[in-house]
């Protein structure tokens, strides 16, 4: 996995956060395509999706569970999710739907209906 580093400006304050980004699936079927991103750790409250000039964006913050006693030995990266893609014209981005189970999030990209008909088959790439 890739690691991407953010500055966040917070005030007088710079944050950095970490992210890495995370595995991804694509499956299309007639009317639309399914993206399956997989973040460990990431429930409903931790899911950022934002669509802006054609980029669809997914963040995947997680909470690591508070550690009583001396940790001896951790292997779970620290890190947030976060992975761009480039959304082809023929999508919907108004109807993009999302849910995440178990750590996998799916995203349903349906096709604009005038587009469906054209059957184009770029549907996004990776930035």
């Amino acid at each position: 996995m890739n690691t991407l580093t953010r500055e966040n400006r917070d005030g007088d304050r710079a944050q950095t956060e970490q992210f890495v980004v995370p595995p991804a699936s694509v499956i299309e079927a007639g009317d639309g395509y399914t993206l399956e991103v997989e973040m460990p750790g990431v429930t409903k409250d931790g899911l950022d999706i934002s669509v802006e000039n054609n980029e669809l964006t997914i963040i995947g913050r997680r909470s690591l569970p508070v550690v009583e006693g001396t940790l001896i030995h951790h292997e779970s990266r620290p890190e947030n999710f976060r992975r761009t893609f480039e959304l082809d014209p023929s999508i919907d981005a108004k109807k993009i739907s999302v849910r995440i189970e178990q750590g996998l999030a799916t995203l349903i990209l349906p096709k604009a209906e005038h587009r469906q008909a054209a059957q184009d088959h770029r549907f996004l790439s990776f930035v």
